[in-house]
C-alpha cells in the first residue's frame, strides 16, 4: 500500500486526507471513501487493518479529517454531523473527480458509532455509490443518548441544553462541555481501553453544549431506506452503540444486505478480537457489489439476497 496526503475542500474549507492504493495501481481503480468514527482522526493506527485489506484488493481508500478536526481547517472544537455529512459528500465528489479513480465504482466504509451512522446518510444521499459497509452504528442519536443515561440525568440534560439556547439567544454565549463527558457519557470500557490512544490526546476536549442538537436530531434510521447494498457490522450486547441500532438499520434496508453480529466480545475489543474474520466478510462484499456486473439480471438476482451471520458463540449462523 502507498500512501499519499491529499487536500480537497468542502464548503471552501480546505479538508485532509490520506489517499491509500495498492502498491502496483495502474489505470482507473475502484475507490472506497471512509470518514472516521465519534471523534476519531484519518491517521488512527484503528483503521490500518482496513486500508490494507482494502488496497489489496485492488481499491483505492480515502479516509479525511472532518473540518475542524485533525489537519483539516475549520472551526476548532464544532461537533456537526450536518457539517460532517457535507466534508463526507465532497470526498466522494473529489475522488470521483480524480483522473485515476473510476467514478462509477465507488463504495462508503465508516466505523464507530456516528461513522457508521455518518455513512448511511452519505449512501443516502449518493445514489452513485455501489456499496456502504457501516460498522457498529447509531441509528437514532437522542435514542442514543438517552441510553447511556439514567431517567434523571436524561431529564437534566435535555433541560441543560435548552437553557443553552435560551442562553445563546439572549447573550450570543453559550456553554462549552467535554464532548465525552457532557454530550456521550464514556462507558467503563472506553475510560479503560487504549485502542485510540494514538489520537485521544488529539481531539477536542472542549465543544459548544450547542453541538448536542445536532446529535439529538441525527436519525440515520430514516435514510436507511435509500441505501444501496448494505452491510452493517454489529456487537451484539454493544454498551456503547446499542445492537438493536444495527439492526434497525439491516431491517429498513432494500435488499441485498448482511447483517454481521459479533458475540462473546466488547464494542471495543471486537476491532482486534474478530478482525479475521469480519475484515475478509467487508472485502468479499465490496468485490461483489463494487467490481460485480451492473446489468439489470444481475441487479434482479441480487435484489433478493440478504442474510445474518454470527461470529462467535454457539449457534452460528449463516
Amino acid at each position: 500500500m502507498r500512501t499519499d496526503e491529499v487536500t480537497f475542500f468542502s464548503d471552501g474549507v480546505r479538508l485532509h486526507g490520506f489517499l491509500h492504493r495498492p502498491d502496483q495501481a495502474s489505470g482507473r481503480r475502484p475507490f472506497v471513501v471512509q470518514g472516521p468514527g465519534w471523534m476519531g482522526l484519518a491517521d488512527a493506527k484503528l483503521y490500518q487493518p482496513y486500508h490494507d485489506a482494502f488496497t489489496n484488493a485492488g481499491f483505492a481508500v480515502l479516509i479525511f479529517d472532518y473540518r475542524g478536526f485533525g489537519a483539516s481547517e475549520g472551526d476548532r472544537g464544532t461537533l456537526s454531523p450536518a457539517w460532517q455529512l457535507e466534508d463526507w459528500r465532497n470526498a466522494f465528489a473529489y475522488m470521483r473527480g480524480r483522473n485515476d479513480i473510476d467514478p462509477g465504482r465507488g463504495a462508503i466504509f465508516g466505523s464507530g458509532g456516528t461513522g457508521g451512522g455518518n455513512a448511511i446518510l452519505v449512501a443516502a444521499a449518493e445514489p452513485d455509490a455501489r456499496a456502504t459497509i457501516s460498522q457498529v452504528p447509531v441509528a437514532d442519536g437522542s435514542d442514543w443518548l438517552h441510553r447511556m443515561r439514567q431517567e434523571q440525568e436524561w431529564v437534566a440534560f435535555l433541560a441543560s441544553v435548552d437553557e443553552d439556547r435560551r442562553a445563546r439567544a439572549s447573550t450570543g454565549k453559550g456553554t462549552s462541555v467535554h464532548p465525552r463527558e457532557g454530550i456521550m457519557i464514556e462507558t467503563a470500557e472506553r475510560r479503560a481501553t487504549a485502542v485510540k490512544a494514538d489520537v485521544d490526546s488529539r481531539i477536542p476536549t472542549s465543544v459548544p453544549l450547542a453541538s448536542a442538537q445536532g446529535i439529538l436530531d441525527y436519525r440515520p434510521i430514516d435514510a436507511a431506506s435509500r441505501v444501496r447494498n448494505l452491510m452493517v457490522i454489529a456487537v451484539a450486547e454493544d454498551a456503547v452503540t446499542p445492537t438493536d441500532h444495527a439492526e434497525r438499520l439491516y431491517e429498513a434496508a432494500p435488499s441485498p444486505k448482511r447483517l454481521v453480529i459479533q458475540r462473546d466480545t466488547t464494542h471495543y475489543a471486537a476491532y482486534k478480537q474478530y478482525a479475521n474474520e469480519v475484515i475478509p466478510l467487508m472485502v468479499d462484499w465490496l468485490e461483489q457489489h463494487v467490481l460485480g456486473d451492473d446489468d439489470v439480471t444481475v441487479r434482479a438476482s441480487a435484489a433478493r439476497a440478504q442474510d445474518i451471520r454470527y461470529i462467535g458463540g454457539s449457534g452460528e449462523k449463516r
